[in-house]
């Protein structure tokens, strides 16, 4: 077993007795009152695609023991590359990978409108807050069915609302620019945010259908069809702010605005015109906490350049973060043969040099991670030496949680480390250590876990350690540390 899956099972694990773990931590390290540093901070996120069980579950009618594993694996590797958030898509064709009295249950589950026997989105946000990484609902808002030859469970709003159906090729879509349509979605993504423990709601770029399909039969002007995409965006980042202002809002656009901005940059679909999709807007108004575009080509493509289009997003909007959206699904691909993992870390450097006050990626998607296609998990290893935390969201609201008393003490071949919270303002806990003068950070804790056993082998030769609080919005609190 590996280092960092020891330490995955170590902080997943129950111990038998507090009272147990609280004799040894007199022994070793002393409290200190040491000027800890701020942890390391970039969103690391990786998309997981449930339709056509493109990532999970990865078939459909698998058991529920059995999809739950699968899950559970892709948790495990995604902390073990120190990623700290997923992107599970939890509707991906106007279903649900929840309990949901709004619409049936996915096809993509155990069949259309089949009960899957637990419910996948309460145990994915669990297990994943198990292991210190966030779980954003990601939806598909528009879709109704990805093949109008699909099957779909009773309750499915092509069955309830055909009036609202529109045709776009082989897909059937809700009309975007209906009042009704917009407030059916509405609802549905509410109902997530205010029955779920999810860290935020993450919409693709699936407003208007792609050409050739993008003409559906809505008698609207391109201004026109923009102007209810806005409305609607709009709504939603108020109405989940209303909710629950911590939750975080992420929009994925296609990666080129109009062709042509930047100068020199060209492309077939035009999302201003064809998808009414200003994201540019969105982002300027506030009406997002960050974007995350497609930059889906190479470094090296001058009509589609990712750095020139990295630079071009990150400076229209200097107060909130774009973090690019990385192929690495394209390594080795029938779409790029010769596109190796490298080309993924000259990415993630490029936007890191761009960033104003956090950096972020989010790989599309988590099948190519999770085989480690062309070696990508030694890429990222090179450039995720330690956890980080997600950056805050200061506009949403602040919620400084206060410092933790902390002891800690060897037990064999690990370190106890055992605190107390201050108050119940703590989302996460972030262990960090001293190495001579350099700190780091070991790793991230869900908020009802205080204590954690680390293997010695993990921790090293650490001067000191450290732990502090984080809070739903980002907000981290003073640490409390000891020392050798």
């Amino acid at each position: 077993m590996t280092t960092l899956r020891r330490l995955l099972h170590t902080i997943t694990r129950t111990l038998s007795t507090a009272a147990a773990l609280g004799t040894a931590l007199a022994q070793a390290w002393q409290p200190s009152d040491e000027n800890v540093p701020e942890p390391s901070r970039e969103f690391r996120a990786a998309w997981v695609a449930t339709v056509y069980n493109l990532d999970w579950p990865s078939k459909a009618g698998m058991s529920a023991a059995s999809q739950q594993a699968e899950l559970i694996g892709i948790l495990n590797t995604a902390a073990r590359l120190r990623l700290n958030a997923i992107i599970l898509q939890v509707r991906p064709n106007s279903d649900a990978i929840y309990k949901s009295s709004l619409e049936p249950w996915s096809q993509w589950l155990s069949g259309p409108g089949a009960n899957p026997g637990y419910d996948p989105l309460a145990f994915a946000v669990a297990e994943a807050h198990k292991r210190g990484l966030e779980l954003h609902a990601w939806f598909n808002p528009f879709r109704a069915k990805a093949n109008i030859s699909h099957s779909v469970g009773r309750g499915h709003i092509s069955l309830q609302r055909p009036d609202l159906m529109k045709k776009a090729g082989s897909t059937l879509v809700i009309n975007p620019s209906s009042s009704a349509g917009q407030d059916h979605v509405l609802k549905v993504i509410m109902d997530v945010v205010k029955r779920y423990d999810i860290d935020g709601v993450h919409l693709d770029d699936y407003f208007y259908p792609y050409p050739p399909h993008n003409n559906i039969a809505d008698g609207k002007t391109p201004s026109q069809r923009r102007a209810a995409i806005d409305s609607f965006v709009s709504r939603l980042y108020s109405d989940i702010k209303d909710e629950k202002p911590w939750v975080r809002v992420g929009i994925s656009p296609f990666g080129i605005w109009q062709p042509g901005y930047p100068g020199g940059i060209t492309a077939g679909v035009n999302a201003y015109e064809h998808l009414a999709c200003d994201a540019r807007k969105w982002l300027a108004k506030g009406w997002v906490d960050y974007l995350a575009p497609q930059l889906y080509w190479r470094c090296d493509q001058a009509e589609h350049s990712f750095p020139a289009l990295m630079q071009w997003w990150s400076s229209i909007n200097p107060s909130r973060p774009v973090w690019p959206g990385i192929a690495s699904a394209r390594i080795k691909s029938p779409e790029d043969k010769t596109r190796t993992a490298s080309e993924i870390g000259k990415q993630i450097d490029y936007a890191r040099s761009l960033a104003r006050s956090s950096a972020g990626e989010l790989f599309w998607s988590w099948n190519s991670i999770g085989s480690d296609r062309g070696g990508i998990t030694k890429v990222l290893a090179q450039r995720y030496t330690s956890a980080a935390v997600p950056p805050s969201m200061p506009w949403s609201g602040r919620d400084v949680p206060g410092k933790p008393s902390l002891a800690a003490g060897d037990q064999g071949n690990y370190i106890a480390m055992k605190w107390s919270a201050a108050d119940r303002k703590a989302r996460k806990w972030v262990v960090q250590a001293r190495y001579g003068s350099r700190w780091a950070t070991l790793c991230i804790l869900p908020a009802g876990q205080t204590y954690v056993t680390l293997p010695k082998s993990f921790v090293g030769k650490a001067d000191s350690l450290a732990v502090r609080a984080v809070s739903a919005y980002g907000d981290t609190g003073r640490a409390a540390s000891v020392t050798r």
